[in-house]
Protein backbone atom coordinates (compact mmCIF):
# COMPACT_ATOMS: atom_id res chain seq x y z
CA UNK A 1 0.00 0.00 0.00
CA UNK A 2 1.23 3.47 -0.92
CA UNK A 3 3.57 5.34 1.40
CA UNK A 4 4.60 8.75 0.08
CA UNK A 5 7.94 10.47 0.70
CA UNK A 6 8.43 14.01 -0.58
CA UNK A 7 12.13 14.82 -0.55
CA UNK A 8 13.43 18.39 -0.93
CA UNK A 9 10.70 19.17 -3.47
CA UNK A 10 11.10 22.49 -5.25
CA UNK A 11 8.98 23.86 -8.07
CA UNK A 12 9.59 27.05 -10.02
CA UNK A 13 7.17 28.29 -12.66
CA UNK A 14 8.63 30.07 -15.73
CA UNK A 15 12.16 29.55 -14.45
CA UNK A 16 14.73 31.83 -16.03
CA UNK A 17 12.16 34.34 -17.29
CA UNK A 18 10.95 37.68 -15.92
CA UNK A 19 7.82 35.81 -14.75
CA UNK A 20 9.73 33.31 -12.58
CA UNK A 21 7.80 32.28 -9.47
CA UNK A 22 8.88 29.87 -6.75
CA UNK A 23 5.77 27.87 -5.84
CA UNK A 24 7.40 25.24 -3.60
CA UNK A 25 10.67 25.49 -1.72
CA UNK A 26 12.29 22.41 -0.14
CA UNK A 27 9.18 20.47 0.88
CA UNK A 28 10.01 17.44 3.03
CA UNK A 29 7.07 15.26 4.07
CA UNK A 30 6.34 11.63 4.86
CA UNK A 31 2.77 10.39 4.44
CA UNK A 32 2.28 6.84 5.73
CA UNK A 33 -0.50 4.81 4.16
CA UNK A 34 -3.94 5.22 5.71
CA UNK A 35 -3.73 8.75 7.11
CA UNK A 36 -6.57 11.26 6.83
CA UNK A 37 -4.84 14.57 6.13
CA UNK A 38 -6.12 18.12 5.89
CA UNK A 39 -3.95 20.35 3.68
CA UNK A 40 -4.40 24.02 4.47
CA UNK A 41 -2.93 27.25 3.17
CA UNK A 42 -3.84 30.71 1.98
CA UNK A 43 -4.32 31.30 -1.75
CA UNK A 44 -0.90 31.11 -3.39
CA UNK A 45 0.63 28.99 -0.61
CA UNK A 46 1.48 26.13 -2.98
CA UNK A 47 -1.29 23.64 -2.16
CA UNK A 48 -2.43 23.05 -5.75
CA UNK A 49 1.13 22.76 -7.00
CA UNK A 50 1.95 20.20 -4.30
CA UNK A 51 -1.00 17.92 -4.97
CA UNK A 52 -0.33 17.99 -8.73
CA UNK A 53 3.14 16.65 -7.95
CA UNK A 54 1.69 13.71 -6.04
CA UNK A 55 0.35 12.02 -9.16
CA UNK A 56 2.95 13.29 -11.63
CA UNK A 57 0.83 15.91 -13.37
CA UNK A 58 3.83 18.21 -13.17
CA UNK A 59 7.53 17.51 -12.64
CA UNK A 60 9.69 18.98 -9.87
CA UNK A 61 12.29 21.61 -10.61
CA UNK A 62 14.36 19.63 -8.12
CA UNK A 63 13.76 17.01 -5.44
CA UNK A 64 11.57 13.96 -5.75
CA UNK A 65 8.28 12.28 -4.91
CA UNK A 66 8.57 8.62 -3.96
CA UNK A 67 5.61 6.25 -3.78
CA UNK A 68 6.46 2.93 -2.16
CA UNK A 69 10.12 3.84 -2.56
CA UNK A 70 9.96 4.47 -6.33
CA UNK A 71 10.42 7.87 -7.97
CA UNK A 72 7.16 8.56 -9.79
CA UNK A 73 8.95 10.77 -12.31
CA UNK A 74 11.65 8.24 -13.18
CA UNK A 75 10.09 7.56 -16.60
CA UNK A 76 6.80 7.78 -18.50
CA UNK A 77 5.71 4.33 -17.35
CA UNK A 78 6.14 5.29 -13.68
CA UNK A 79 4.27 8.57 -14.18
CA UNK A 80 1.35 6.81 -15.87
CA UNK A 81 1.16 4.04 -13.25
CA UNK A 82 0.92 6.47 -10.34
CA UNK A 83 -2.18 8.12 -11.82
CA UNK A 84 -4.11 4.92 -11.07
CA UNK A 85 -2.57 4.57 -7.62
CA UNK A 86 -3.10 8.19 -6.55
CA UNK A 87 -6.48 9.64 -7.53
CA UNK A 88 -6.88 13.41 -7.74
CA UNK A 89 -10.25 15.15 -7.73
CA UNK A 90 -9.84 18.77 -8.79
CA UNK A 91 -11.72 21.73 -7.39
CA UNK A 92 -15.10 22.02 -9.19
CA UNK A 93 -14.59 18.63 -10.88
CA UNK A 94 -18.15 18.75 -12.21
CA UNK A 95 -16.93 21.18 -14.86
CA UNK A 96 -14.76 18.37 -16.23
CA UNK A 97 -17.61 15.92 -16.78
CA UNK A 98 -17.83 15.28 -20.50
CA UNK A 99 -19.41 11.91 -21.21
CA UNK A 100 -22.98 11.44 -22.43
CA UNK A 101 -24.16 9.75 -19.24
CA UNK A 102 -23.21 9.61 -15.58
CA UNK A 103 -22.38 5.90 -15.94
CA UNK A 104 -19.91 6.55 -18.77
CA UNK A 105 -18.24 9.34 -16.80
CA UNK A 106 -17.68 7.07 -13.80
CA UNK A 107 -16.48 4.28 -16.11
CA UNK A 108 -13.97 6.46 -17.98
CA UNK A 109 -11.03 5.93 -15.60
CA UNK A 110 -11.43 2.16 -15.20
CA UNK A 111 -11.83 1.94 -18.99
CA UNK A 112 -8.36 3.44 -19.41
CA UNK A 113 -6.95 0.74 -17.14
CA UNK A 114 -7.71 -1.97 -19.70
CA UNK A 115 -10.24 -3.80 -17.53
CA UNK A 116 -12.97 -6.10 -18.76
CA UNK A 117 -16.54 -4.80 -19.14
CA UNK A 118 -17.62 -6.87 -16.15
CA UNK A 119 -14.86 -5.45 -13.97
CA UNK A 120 -15.62 -1.91 -15.11
CA UNK A 121 -19.30 -2.38 -14.30
CA UNK A 122 -18.46 -3.73 -10.84
CA UNK A 123 -16.22 -0.75 -10.13
CA UNK A 124 -18.76 1.78 -11.39
CA UNK A 125 -21.47 0.41 -9.10
CA UNK A 126 -19.10 0.14 -6.16
CA UNK A 127 -17.86 3.72 -6.62
CA UNK A 128 -21.41 5.01 -7.06
CA UNK A 129 -22.40 3.41 -3.75
CA UNK A 130 -19.38 4.95 -1.97
CA UNK A 131 -20.21 8.37 -3.41
CA UNK A 132 -23.96 8.17 -2.79
CA UNK A 133 -24.77 8.30 -6.51
CA UNK A 134 -28.18 6.74 -7.13
CA UNK A 135 -28.05 4.22 -9.99
CA UNK A 136 -31.21 5.86 -11.34
CA UNK A 137 -28.89 8.66 -12.49
CA UNK A 138 -26.68 6.36 -14.58
CA UNK A 139 -28.47 7.01 -17.87
CA UNK A 140 -28.84 10.74 -17.38
CA UNK A 141 -26.54 13.41 -18.75
CA UNK A 142 -24.35 14.87 -15.99
CA UNK A 143 -25.21 18.32 -17.35
CA UNK A 144 -28.83 17.85 -16.23
CA UNK A 145 -27.95 17.17 -12.59
CA UNK A 146 -27.55 19.36 -9.52
CA UNK A 147 -24.18 20.67 -8.35
CA UNK A 148 -24.00 18.17 -5.51
CA UNK A 149 -24.88 15.25 -7.81
CA UNK A 150 -22.24 16.31 -10.33
CA UNK A 151 -19.62 16.57 -7.56
CA UNK A 152 -20.45 13.05 -6.32
CA UNK A 153 -20.26 11.63 -9.86
CA UNK A 154 -16.85 13.23 -10.38
CA UNK A 155 -15.60 11.78 -7.09
CA UNK A 156 -17.03 8.37 -8.03
CA UNK A 157 -15.09 8.50 -11.30
CA UNK A 158 -11.82 8.68 -9.35
CA UNK A 159 -12.87 6.16 -6.69
CA UNK A 160 -13.75 3.69 -9.48
CA UNK A 161 -10.02 3.36 -10.17
CA UNK A 162 -9.62 2.14 -6.57
CA UNK A 163 -6.75 4.49 -5.77
CA UNK A 164 -4.60 3.80 -2.73
CA UNK A 165 -4.47 7.56 -2.16
CA UNK A 166 -7.46 9.85 -2.74
CA UNK A 167 -6.78 13.60 -2.99
CA UNK A 168 -9.68 16.04 -3.06
CA UNK A 169 -9.20 19.74 -3.78
CA UNK A 170 -11.95 21.81 -2.05
CA UNK A 171 -14.55 19.02 -2.30
CA UNK A 172 -17.34 21.05 -0.63
CA UNK A 173 -16.63 24.41 -2.27
CA UNK A 174 -19.76 26.08 -3.61
CA UNK A 175 -22.14 23.46 -2.21
CA UNK A 176 -25.01 24.07 0.21
CA UNK A 177 -24.66 22.71 3.79
CA UNK A 178 -26.62 19.52 3.12
CA UNK A 179 -24.62 18.65 0.00
CA UNK A 180 -21.37 19.47 1.82
CA UNK A 181 -22.35 17.21 4.70
CA UNK A 182 -23.10 14.36 2.29
CA UNK A 183 -19.73 14.74 0.55
CA UNK A 184 -17.80 14.71 3.83
CA UNK A 185 -19.73 11.70 5.10
CA UNK A 186 -19.01 9.81 1.88
CA UNK A 187 -15.30 10.64 2.08
CA UNK A 188 -15.11 9.35 5.65
CA UNK A 189 -17.05 6.20 4.76
CA UNK A 190 -14.73 5.50 1.82
CA UNK A 191 -11.63 5.91 3.94
CA UNK A 192 -13.03 3.77 6.78
CA UNK A 193 -14.02 0.89 4.49
CA UNK A 194 -10.94 0.89 2.25
CA UNK A 195 -8.18 2.07 4.57
CA UNK A 196 -6.94 4.39 1.83
CA UNK A 197 -4.94 7.53 2.44
CA UNK A 198 -7.13 10.60 2.01
CA UNK A 199 -5.82 14.15 1.56
CA UNK A 200 -8.39 16.94 1.62
CA UNK A 201 -7.46 20.46 0.53
CA UNK A 202 -9.85 23.02 1.97
CA UNK A 203 -10.29 26.58 3.21
CA UNK A 204 -13.11 25.38 5.47
CA UNK A 205 -11.60 24.96 8.92
CA UNK A 206 -14.74 23.31 10.31
CA UNK A 207 -14.61 20.62 7.62
CA UNK A 208 -10.94 19.89 8.27
CA UNK A 209 -11.42 19.91 12.05
CA UNK A 210 -14.14 17.28 11.73
CA UNK A 211 -12.39 14.76 9.52
CA UNK A 212 -8.58 15.17 9.66
CA UNK A 213 -6.23 13.35 11.99
CA UNK A 214 -3.22 15.28 10.69
CA UNK A 215 -3.05 18.83 9.38
CA UNK A 216 -0.34 20.23 7.11
CA UNK A 217 -0.23 24.00 6.64
CA UNK A 218 1.62 25.53 3.70
CA UNK A 219 2.75 29.14 3.56
CA UNK A 220 4.78 30.75 0.79
CA UNK A 221 5.68 27.36 -0.65
CA UNK A 222 6.99 25.83 2.57
CA UNK A 223 5.59 23.61 5.33
CA UNK A 224 4.66 26.05 8.08
CA UNK A 225 2.86 23.66 10.44
CA UNK A 226 2.41 19.90 10.65
CA UNK A 227 0.56 18.22 13.50
CA UNK A 228 -2.69 16.96 14.94
CA UNK A 229 -5.80 19.19 14.83
CA UNK A 230 -5.36 19.85 18.56
CA UNK A 231 -1.77 20.99 18.01
CA UNK A 232 -2.46 23.14 14.96
CA UNK A 233 -5.68 24.79 16.17
CA UNK A 234 -4.12 25.58 19.57
CA UNK A 235 -1.99 28.23 17.81
CA UNK A 236 -4.54 30.69 16.40
CA UNK A 237 -2.04 33.54 16.22
CA UNK A 238 0.27 31.49 14.04
CA UNK A 239 -2.63 30.50 11.78
CA UNK A 240 -3.65 34.14 11.40
CA UNK A 241 -0.05 34.95 10.49
CA UNK A 242 -0.44 32.49 7.59
CA UNK A 243 -3.73 34.05 6.49
CA UNK A 244 -5.91 31.35 8.03
CA UNK A 245 -8.60 31.26 10.70
CA UNK A 246 -9.59 28.69 13.33
CA UNK A 247 -12.73 26.51 13.34
CA UNK A 248 -15.87 28.31 14.48
CA UNK A 249 -16.01 26.15 17.61
CA UNK A 250 -12.48 27.19 18.54
CA UNK A 251 -13.34 30.86 18.00
CA UNK A 252 -16.42 30.56 20.23
CA UNK A 253 -14.43 28.76 22.94
CA UNK A 254 -11.79 31.52 22.87
CA UNK A 255 -14.48 34.18 23.26
CA UNK A 256 -16.07 32.31 26.18
CA UNK A 257 -12.70 32.11 27.91
CA UNK A 258 -12.30 35.88 27.51
CA UNK A 259 -15.65 36.27 29.26
CA UNK A 260 -14.49 34.24 32.23
CA UNK A 261 -16.00 30.86 31.40
CA UNK A 262 -13.63 28.02 32.27
CA UNK A 263 -13.42 26.15 28.97
CA UNK A 264 -10.94 23.29 29.25
CA UNK A 265 -9.07 21.17 26.76
CA UNK A 266 -8.74 21.42 22.98
CA UNK A 267 -11.95 22.56 21.28
CA UNK A 268 -12.20 22.44 17.51
CA UNK A 269 -15.48 20.64 16.75
CA UNK A 270 -19.09 21.36 17.70
CA UNK A 271 -19.24 18.22 19.86
CA UNK A 272 -16.09 19.28 21.72
CA UNK A 273 -17.54 22.76 22.30
CA UNK A 274 -20.81 21.36 23.63
CA UNK A 275 -18.96 19.00 25.98
CA UNK A 276 -16.63 21.76 27.23
CA UNK A 277 -19.55 24.12 27.96
CA UNK A 278 -21.45 21.41 29.87
CA UNK A 279 -18.34 20.61 31.93
CA UNK A 280 -17.81 24.30 32.68
CA UNK A 281 -21.44 24.62 33.86
CA UNK A 282 -21.10 21.49 36.00
CA UNK A 283 -17.93 22.86 37.59
CA UNK A 284 -19.73 26.13 38.43
CA UNK A 285 -22.51 24.22 40.25
CA UNK A 286 -19.97 22.40 42.37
Amino acid sequence: MADIIIDSLRHVYSEGTPFEKVALEKIDLEIPHGQMIGLLGHTGSGKSTLIQHLNALIKPTSGSVLVDGADINADKKSARAVKFKIGLVFQYPEYQLFEETAYKDIAYGPGNMGLSEAEIDERVREAAAFSDVDEELFDRSPLELSGGQKRRIAIAGVIAMRPEVLILDEPTSGLDPEASENILRNICTYRKKTGSTVIVVSHNMDDIARIAERIIVLSKGTVAMDGTPAEVFSEPEKLREYGLSVPSSTAIAMELIKRGINIQGPVYTHDMLKSAILKAKEAERC
